[in-house]
């Protein structure tokens, strides 16, 4: 920037030294795009040196005021539209050389002025100055934070930032000169442009962000103030001549934009939407925030230095300044300008279409009805649009594109590109069709298809005022053309001969069609409005001071026109009726209006109820429902209806009541409808009856129709006003009566009269009803009271009653109803329902052969079952033919054992599913059936017996206090590992069974089988809490020795070979391989051997020889005699049979034969270990005393004391044939239960007998309980 000397060229402050350029009128350039207006212009005077350049200039926030560099001055400007605009208020002396800059901050409460003098002047708006700082180079920029009041001020060494808060200036060097400075909107960010090309990003700190290098110095650039941005964009000018921006993370936006000239000053207008551009080009131009340049704002005399809009001015400066938009600039020639930018309007409008030109490069499609609007982005200056139907042409400045417009499922709007006519077409207005475009200028009409062909043109005898397409087929569209002349043409496309229409004194400004195309509507240029007939080219209206004027598309007799800021509606023949309306208008869809003022369109509501009402007095309904339909409020749509009624206009009548929804009218006007369809020459009497009724006059509604002859009609009439006394006076017989009666119930039930309705019914004679009634509200003494007056040969009606008295558990009326009628089997259902079960069992057994038997034992069955007397329900099922459903019970019974883990339960319930399945084999059993009951008798029975085991060791385990002997339960974790095989029945754990075993086997003291359980342990997965006790037991287990305590082996009783504790493959003897047979209580093994008959013994010869047998096993106490001698007691035995009964060794009796057999078998010696059973012949039987053998015989778990059912015994499997038992110790007596076959101590079993009342196992109660 070049350094002027200073004149002495100014006088006082308040005197004017400058001349002030003010053209009156306003001098305007007019563009197509815009017209700009110089508001005023102020040179500054030249020197000796030359001329004052003007370098900065900068707008108070509220747009008041305009500081300007000038010189070694600042000059402060009044920036008003009326007279004071560009004033001088103060010309500010501070600086010693030429002021480079000036900015004003965000609050409007200062300014700063930099320049050669190295220094930065603060003032106040008063001009007064309040701080001042030094740099050491010239202060080439500044800017003030738009949040916070620092200031930032850019030299050629450095830069600096300052606030009021801080004493001092904060300083930061730089390499290169800064030529331009500008903040973010936030605040947040500096950017700097350097005379080396460099953009550099810094903080508010100063510290540098980031920074992005240019080829030649960045002598200005700014931010986007827009807050709809996502980011902050920065545009830059550089002197390489082009514009290019940037993103604040320093990536570059788009490409560069070439200028053709270097840019001196960059800056957005608008909010952002457009930029302002001056610089060496001697031009202000205005370009799109993408860089496309517009147009040439204004053209002046030398280079432009800066230029800035004029802020929007605020609510406190509104009185003071009108809001424009309007900018500044300053040149090198020392001229400071205010200008006013008017943009000129680009529109189109078809019917509720509305086309605009939004920002010079888009286009909005608004609906006026609905408000919805649809964009389209041209990106290119729009100078024409026109829009008819779904066609939308838009002419830019080489091409004409032309959109088809469509709406989707929900009624938005879309849009796409059609066709593209890639000329260069010049013309004054512009015109689509639905194929083609017509381009009109001056008098000339010249027609375009959409490939850009032309088609041919039309030569008027003048110029062309006004034009509009008004609709006719494709490719045959209709124009109508106003001249300037005063003629009005008709033109289709397809036509080349101009059809003429009529002829105005002076041209025309506007017209219109009616919608029936009859009538035309014309403004001419003196603002008379005039009405023509086209077919008989009759004036039918006439009026003055109208500018626009147009037809209501929706009905053929309404038009407005607008002038004097008035809006008239002439409708048909009546006078005008007039509003209030700003600007003129340009279309009439219905009751909407459609209004441009200066260059907004607007939609204005307009009530028809004036014309409505107009067309009622003359009872024109028909036209009176076409003027309702263009919009009119509810009371005039319930007005129109009901005066067409009252005239019997049901057509009209129906359409109006639909419009206001009123569904009673509606069903109303159809009754009377098909009355009269149906009734040819039906009386109008009949349906003014109607219509009396329906507006509330009742009597003489009725009278109307008594007259006629239609007393049903007024009956119904009463009754649908529940007027029922003055019903009943008309009614004609006892059968109508009744009828309206059963009505008058029916009434009664909806409103919630139910007694009254009860005894309606009753009076109409409809009993089952009545009854019905009184029973769902359960008024028992009416019902008993209506119940004994029946007669006996109305069966329903009693049965009903019946019915309603067992639903309110009144079995003594409910039974003597069903006895007055002798109904046994609703009888007997009643003393089910009712569970009066000895009633009903005394029934069934009295009426044999009158009801089923199931009838009684199901119900009673599940009654049983639901009480938990599920024993007794298994009986009650199977009496009722029902063993698949005792079947089903028990199975769910034992299933819901286990899930809730109440094993004990679980192994009672499969026990009694294994006896079920026992039972179901007879001789008609089939051999698949018999092996599926066999198999799955085994399985209930297996599980029955682990689930019976586990229980114990289950409580061992979770409840703290445990009452189980440590020994039974050690016995029983040892049968459950025996036994348990590989297949675990749900519910069971492997590992709470070893871990008992364990605990069990340390407490015994049997540490050989304690180590065992505590290895096996290791197979598992504990919770981590147990880790550390399991491993310190199982090293605490160790140090013991590894042996088991001998009394605690088990011996067996057959071989006498003492056993470990533990046997991996059965629970049987190692050596002899027989099995162990164990007490179901304790689970320590019993001194039993089984035994089988030799051949040719059948089971009843055996159960006959042992029956025989007089001999027991226990001696009487006189068989013995107790001696003491010299200290020593002996027992002796002195019985006759001393000598048949040998002993050795203190026990074993010798000549017993089946002793004999037992140690004559060699175990040793064998290589081939098979279990050998032991074989018994009829001399050996004969010496058995019967309480010794036990027999063990499955026969559905019904005991049996004999070999009669040789049948059923043929149908076992060999497993649960008969087996045979002998207690070698008779001193252990032993018990075996008849029912689960399982053997017990006689002390446990008849301890546990008189603690629960039965078997420990299958609780059936024994002989002698």
């Amino acid at each position: 920037k070049a350094t002027v000397s200073v004149l002495n060229w100014r006088g006082a402050c308040g005197r004017r030294a400058t001349q002030r350029l003010r053209p009156h009128p306003p001098a305007s350039v007019t563009t197509p795009l815009m017209k700009t207006v110089v508001c005023w212009q102020d040179r500054i005077p030249e020197h000796t040196g030359g001329k004052f350049a003007v370098h900065d200039i900068a707008f108070r926030p509220d747009g008041t005021q305009l500081i300007a560099a000038v010189g070694v001055r600042v000059m402060v400007y009044a920036t008003g539209d009326g007279a004071s605009g560009g004033d001088l208020i103060h010309s500010l002396k501070g600086h010693k050389d030429t002021v480079y800059c000036v900015a004003y901050s965000k609050d409007g409460k200062r300014f700063a002025s930099g320049g050669a003098d190295k220094t930065v002047i603060i003032w106040t708006p008063k001009a007064e100055g309040i701080l001042k700082y030094q740099h050491s180079e010239s202060i080439q920029c500044l800017a003030y934070n738009p949040v916070s009041q620092m200031l930032a001020s850019g030299t050629a060494g450095d830069f600096g930032l300052w606030s009021p808060e801080q004493k001092s200036v904060s300083k930061h060097k730089v390499t290169s000169k800064v030529l331009s400075c500008a903040w973010t909107n936030d605040g947040q960010h500096l950017a700097l442009g350097h005379l080396s090309g460099v953009i550099s990003i810094r903080t508010k700190t100063g510290d540098e962000k980031l920074s992005m290098k240019r080829s030649a110095p960045v002598w200005s650039l700014t931010w986007n103030p827009s807050r709809e941005e996502a980011f902050d964009i920065l545009a830059v000018g550089c002197w390489d001549q082009t514009l290019s921006f940037y993103h604040l993370s320093s990536k570059q936006i788009g490409r560069d934009r070439q200028l053709g000239f270097d840019p001196c000053c960059v800056a957005y207008f608008m909010n952002g939407e457009y930029i302002l551009i001056g610089g060496s080009d001697r031009k202000i131009s205005l370009y799109t925030k993408e860089g496309v340049c517009l147009s040439s704002i204004a053209d002046l005399d030398d280079w432009v230095w800066t230029v800035k809009q004029r802020p929007k001015v605020g609510a406190k400066a509104a009185s003071k300044v009108n809001n424009t938009d309007n900018i500044a600039c300053g040149t090198n020639d020392g001229l400071i300008g205010m200008y006013q930018l008017i943009f000129s309007t680009v529109h189109g409008l078809y019917q509720d279409q509305y086309a605009y030109r939004d920002y010079m490069t888009d286009v909005v499609i608004q609906q006026l009805v609905n408000e919805k609007k649809l964009k389209i982005r041209c990106k290119d200056y729009v100078k024409k649009i026109a829009i008819y139907r779904d066609r939308l042409a838009v002419q830019l400045p080489d091409k004409v594109m032309i959109y088809e417009l469509r709406y989707d499922d929900s009624y938005e709007m879309r849009h796409n590109l059609k066709e593209r006519i890639s000329k260069k077409l010049d013309c004054n207005l512009l015109v689509v069709t639905s194929m083609h475009v017509v381009l009109c200028l001056d008098r000339k009409l010249i027609l375009y298809d959409f490939a850009g062909t032309w088609q041919r043109e039309w030569i008027l005898e003048s110029g062309i005022r006004y034009i509009k397409v008004v609709g006719g087929p494709v490719q045959g569209e209709a124009l109508l053309v106003g001249l300037r002349s005063g003629a009005v043409s008709k033109i289709f496309i397809d036509n080349t001969f101009p059809i003429h229409l009529v002829k105005l004194d002076s041209p025309v400004r506007c017209l219109d069609l009616s919608v029936s195309r009859n009538k035309l509507a014309v403004v001419d240029e003196n603002q008379q409005c005039v009405v023509y007939r086209l077919d008989t080219k009759e004036i039918l209206f006439q009026e003055s001071n109208a500018n626009a004027i147009a037809w209501n598309t929706e009905y053929e007799d309404m038009v407005c026109f607008s002038g004097n800021a008035t809006l008239n509606i002439k409708t048909g023949t009546f006078p005008v009726h007039q509003q209030k309306l700003q600007g003129f208008v340009v279309g009439f869809k219905g009751s909407k209006v459609f209004c441009l003022h200066f260059v907004s369109m607007r939609t204005v509501d307009v009530p028809q109820s004036a014309s409505l009402y107009r067309y009622l007095e003359k009872k024109d309904y028909t036209n009176a429902y076409q003027i309702a339909c263009l919009g009119v409020t509810e009371n005039d749509w319930r007005m129109l209806a009901m005066q067409a009624l009252t005239d019997l206009n049901f057509k009209i009548a129906r359409k109006a009541f639909i419009r206001i929804r009123d569904v009673r009218y509606i069903e109303f006007l159809d009754q009377v409808a098909l009355d009269r369809t149906c009734q040819l020459g039906a009386d109008d009497r009949s349906s003014l009856a109607e219509i009396l009724a329906y507006q509330g006059k009742y009597e003489q509604a009725a009278d109307l129709f008594v007259k006629i002859g239609q007393e049903k009609k007024a009956i119904e009439m009463y009754a649908d006003l529940k007027m029922w006394d003055k019903a009943k006076e008309i009614c004609p017989n006892d059968e109508n009566l009744k009828d309206l009666i059963r009505r008058q119930a029916r009434w009664a039930e909806e409103t919630g009269s139910l007694r009254d309705a009860a005894l309606l019914w009753l009076a109409a004679g409809d009993n089952i009803k009545a009854i019905t009634l009184i029973g769902e509200n359960n008024w028992m003494p009416k019902l008993i009271e209506v119940c004994r007056d029946l007669n006996k040969s109305e069966v329903e009606a009693i049965r009903l009653c019946g019915k309603y008295f067992a639903k309110n558990q009144l079995h003594s009326y409910g039974k003597e109803a069903y006895m007055k009628i002798g109904d046994i089997k609703s009888l007997m259902k009643l003393h089910v329902e009712m569970q009066k079960w000895t009633e009903a069992f005394e029934l069934l057994d009295s009426a044999q052969g009158l009801t089923d038997v199931a009838d009684v034992f199901l119900p009673y069955a599940e009654w049983l079952a639901l009480n938990d007397k599920f024993d007794e329900a298994q009986e009650a099922y199977k009496k009722a033919n029902r063993p698949e459903e005792a079947l089903r019970m028990v199975e769910q019974l034992a299933y819901n054992g286990v899930i809730e883990r109440r094993y004990d339960g679980a192994g009672y319930y499969f026990w009694k599913l294994a006896i079920e399945n026992l039972r179901l084999v007879n001789e008609d059993t089939s051999p698949e059936d018999r092996d599926v009951f066999y198999a799955n008798f085994d399985e209930y029975r297996r599980r029955s017996e682990i689930y019976y085991v586990y229980y114990f060791l289950h409580r061992y385990n979770e409840v703290p206090f445990c009452l189980t002997d440590p020994l039974n339960l050690f016995h029983m974790a040892r049968w459950l590992l025996m036994n348990l095989g590989s297949s675990t029945p749900y519910g069971v754990s492997k590992l709470v069974i070893v871990l008992s075993l364990a605990k069990l086997s340390k407490q015994l003291e049997t540490y050989k089988i304690a180590r065992t359980a505590y290895e096996r342990l290791q197979r598992y997965v504990f919770p981590s809490h147990l880790i550390d006790q399991l491993d310190l037991a199982a090293i605490q287990i160790r140090s013991r020795p590894f042996t088991d305590k001998e009394d605690i082996l088990p011996m067996c009783y057959r071989c006498s070979f003492t056993n470990p504790l533990l046997n991996e493959n059965l629970d049987e003897c190692t050596q002899c391989l027989h099995p162990f047979v164990r007490s179901f209580f304790s689970f320590d093994h019993l001194p039993l051997v089984q035994f089988q008959l030799a051949e040719g013994i059948s089971d009843k010869e055996a159960y006959a020889i042992l029956t025989s047998n007089s001999r027991v096993g226990k001696r009487k106490d006189t068989d013995w005699k107790e001696k003491n001698t010299d200290g020593v007691q002996t027992l002796t035995f002195t019985g006759d049979d001393v000598g048949h009964d040998l002993l050795e060794g203190g026990g074993i009796n010798l000549n017993d034969p089946f002793t004999r057999q037992l140690m004559s078998l060699d175990f040793h010696g064998a290589t081939d270990k098979k279990y050998q059973p032991v074989i018994v012949d009829r001399d050996t039987l004969r010496q058995m005393k019967r309480d010794e053998v036990f027999v063990v015989r499955f026969s559905g778990g019904s005991p049996k004391n004999s070999f009669t059912d040789a049948a059923a015994e043929a149908l076992l499997p060999p497993h649960l044939k008969v087996r045979y038992y002998r207690n070698v110790v008779p001193d252990l007596p032993v018990v075996l239960c008849e029912h689960c076959n399982h053997f017990f101590h006689e002390d446990d079993f008849e301890f546990e007998c008189l603690k629960t009342g039965g078997c420990p196992f299958c609780g059936a109660k024994p002989p002698a309980v």
